[in-house]
This record gives structure tokens, sequence and C-alpha cells, in this order.
């Protein structure tokens, strides 16, 4: 195995780590390819992750969580993909994303409801994309019209994850007063089996991470409570990109998943290196392999030190890491993934490709990351915004306009 940095931690992080890996050793690889297989969500595994304390991490010990930080999350998720990708992407969606939204922008009334739910095993569920609305969230057509202390949503939602086992959903829609007014874009708390007229769809058929469903959530005439609106404190009108920040923490969970699986192909590919002879020796002994194996440890470690700082800006940032250490660290974690993986299947050879090895899973999961929770490209415009310091938007209006030319000599 080839030993991951320690860049610092401290005694508890390494305890947590070295837990995380025992876990995935004894509970969550012995059903990997067994998820895969049968396409079912693992609950035998989220049990077993909320009797391990890997549920609900990051939540306030009030709440029953840990108080942990996105580090720590970090640590469980690496170990938790190495071996199965479903059961890290439960830690992350337990510990980022939806839940850390509503511990930042939640009124007690909603924590008191959200924080159970996780406790007991639910992975919330960030419902934005639709058929209309990928890249382009803010195109959301779901509305929501204000009828006396109750919100009416309508709209359809795709390629939402957790689709049909998820109970808690934050779901984003254009919101509008009595008056008919729109007031801009803000988030609704529905509980899936409470709240009427809300239903789940059909479930898309994934290449990979095929136990964790992907689909539909169907609004019809939903009925949800004023109370039960997730408001930011700069409101509805600009309210948007602060519930957006929940994808930089999911951002963070996504790229370290990638980095997860990437970590596990390459332990595989090292110890396949060392016992597998051919010509008379062992494939290590080769320098075009040699330096394969180099090329993918320094790009491994690479990925995790942006992962780990990512994860550590949340303090300087709020509640949420910083979004361009988020977007970097997931274009770097999940393009490299990509290339690792493939590596290591190739040195492998025919073995790699075939089913009764994990890396032709590995393979199909590793290939999501690049697409979900931001597109690598989406993600380099991002970076470029912040950059420039301009608001780079993607509509045919065209991009901010450029400032003045200085002379070079100011």
């Amino acid at each position: 195995m080839v030993a991951a940095m320690d860049l610092d931690l401290s005694q508890d992080e390494k305890a947590l780590r070295a837990r995380a890996r025992s876990f995935a050793r004894d509970i969550a690889r012995p059903r990997a390819a067994a998820i895969d297989r049968d396409e079912q969500y693992p609950w035998d595994v989220v049990k077993a992750l909320g009797q391990a304390g890997f549920l609900g991490m990051t939540m306030p010990q009030a709440l029953g969580g840990q108080a942990r930080s996105f580090l720590d999350a970090v640590l469980v998720i690496e170990e938790m993909a190495k071996v199965c990708t479903v059961t890290a992407r439960i830690v992350v969606e337990t510990n980022m994303g939806a839940i850390s939204t509503v511990m930042a922008y939640g009124s007690e009334a909603q924590k008191q409801l959200a924080a159970p739910l996780v406790v007991e095993g639910d992975k919330p569920a960030i419902c934005i994309t639709e058929p209309d609305a990928g890249s382009d969230a803010s195109a959301i057509a779901t509305r929501a019209d204000k009828r006396g202390n109750t919100y009416i949503v309508n709209g359809k939602k795709h390629w939402i994850t957790g689709a049909g086992v998820s109970q808690l959903h934050l779901i984003f829609a254009r919101v509008f007063d009595e008056r008919g007014e729109e007031l801009g874009i803000g988030g609704f708390l529905a509980v899936r089996d409470k709240t009427k007229g809300l239903r789940v769809g059909k479930r898309e058929q994934t290449m990979g991470l095929r136990g964790m469903p992907e689909g539909e959530i169907i609004l019809e005439n939903m009925e949800v409570p004023a109370t039960m609106t997730l408001l930011p404190p700069s409101g509805f009108r600009h309210g948007f990109a602060d519930l957006m920040n929940a994808y930089n923490s999911q951002r963070v969970g996504a790229g370290t998943v990638a980095m997860g699986v990437a970590a596990g192909a390459l332990d595989l590919a090292l110890e396949w290196a060392k016992k597998r002879e051919q010509f008379g020796r062992p494939l290590g002994e080769f320098q075009g392999l040699q330096w394969m194996l180099a090329d993918m440890a320094t790009q491994l470690t690479a990925a995790r030190l942006m992962l780990y700082q990512a994860a550590r800006s949340h303090g300087d940032n709020g509640s949420f890491p910083d979004p361009m250490l988020a977007a970097q660290a997931k274009i770097f974690a999940s393009e490299t993934a990509i290339k690792i993986v493939n590596d290591a299947l190739q040195i492998f050879g025919a073995r790699g490709y075939s089913r009764e090895l994990p890396l032709e899973r590995m393979a199909r999961d590793v290939r999501m990351f690049t697409i979900g929770g931001g597109t690598a490209q989406v993600l380099r415009t991002l970076v470029a915004s912040k950059m420039l310091g301009w608001k780079l938007p993607q509509t045919r209006d065209g991009y901010a306009p450029k400032p003045p030319m200085r002379d070079a000599a100011e």
C-alpha cells in the first residue's frame, strides 16, 4: 500500500483515519462488488456507518454530531473510496453539501428536523439540476408561489443523487410573492414521506456508481410551510450565491472520492507490479512501468495536498471551503484520478479489464467526478473569474466589459 502523507495531522486525525481504514477493509470492501452488480443502495453499510460514528460528523454536538472539520470528513472519505465509491459518497452526502447548508443557514427548527434524519442514516439530497438547467444552475424553472404561510412548488428535477432513498430534500426554486412578483431563488426543505406533492420519477441507468441512485424528483403542487424556507442572511434576491456555497464543500468531497479511488487503484497496481512476473522477472523491474508508478504516486500526492488545503480553508471563508481552492482541487483530483485508474488497469493488462477485479468498476465510477458537482470546464471558468476579478457570465449577452488598458509603467 502506498502510504498517505500525514501533512501535519493531529493524533486524533490519524486515529480517525485508522478507524476509517479498518471499516473500509472489514465492512465496505466485501460489499462493494455486490452493491455495483445489484444496483441497490447499501442500507446495511449505512447502518454500520452510523454505528461507527461516520454520519453527521461535521454537525454540532448538540444536534447529535461530533463538530468535526471538513478535513476529518475528507480523511474518512478517502479511506472508503479506496474500496467502495458508493460508501464514500454516502459519507460525503451526510457531512457536506445539503446538510452543511442547513447547519450554516437553517433555523433552529430546520436543524432539529435535519440532524436526526442524518444521524439515523438519511442521505440528504440537493435538488438543483433540471432538464434545461445543468451547469447553468441559475436557469432553473421550478417555481415556488407564496400562499399565506405556505409555498406551492411546481417543477421537475433530474439527476438528483439519492432520488428514491433520500428523505430530506433541499429544493431550489424561483420564489414569487402573492402578487406574482419574482423575489429571487430560494431553498426549501421537504421530507419525502411527509411532504404532499413530492414524488420520485424515473431512475437513470448510470455507467458507474450504480448503488447510488440518480433520478427525477417531481414536484406537483408541493406544499411547503414558509418555516421550511432556507433563507441566507442576504435574502432571496442575493441568497442564491450563498446557497450555492454548499457546493464548495460538496466539491471537496467529490474530489476526495475521486482521489480515494485513485489511491485504491494505485495500491492494487503496486502490489501487482511486485508479484506478477513476465520474461522471468517482476513487472516492477521494467523501467517503463516504474515511471508509470512514480507518476501515479506524484499526481496522487499533489491531488491530496490540494484537497487537504481546500478542506482546511473553511475557517478562512466562514462555513464553507474557499471556492477557488475547492474548484481547483476538484478539477485536478478528478482529472488526475481518471488517468491514475486507467494506468493501474493498464498495468494489470487483460486482468484489469475483467469484472473479477475492482479496476473496471473503479474506471466506471471515477468518470463521474469531472461532471457532477460542477464540470471541469465550468470550474475552470470559476477559477479564471476569481483570478481576473471579473464576473464571467456564459450567456449570449457576453462577458463583463473589459477594463481599460493601463500603461505598462503603472
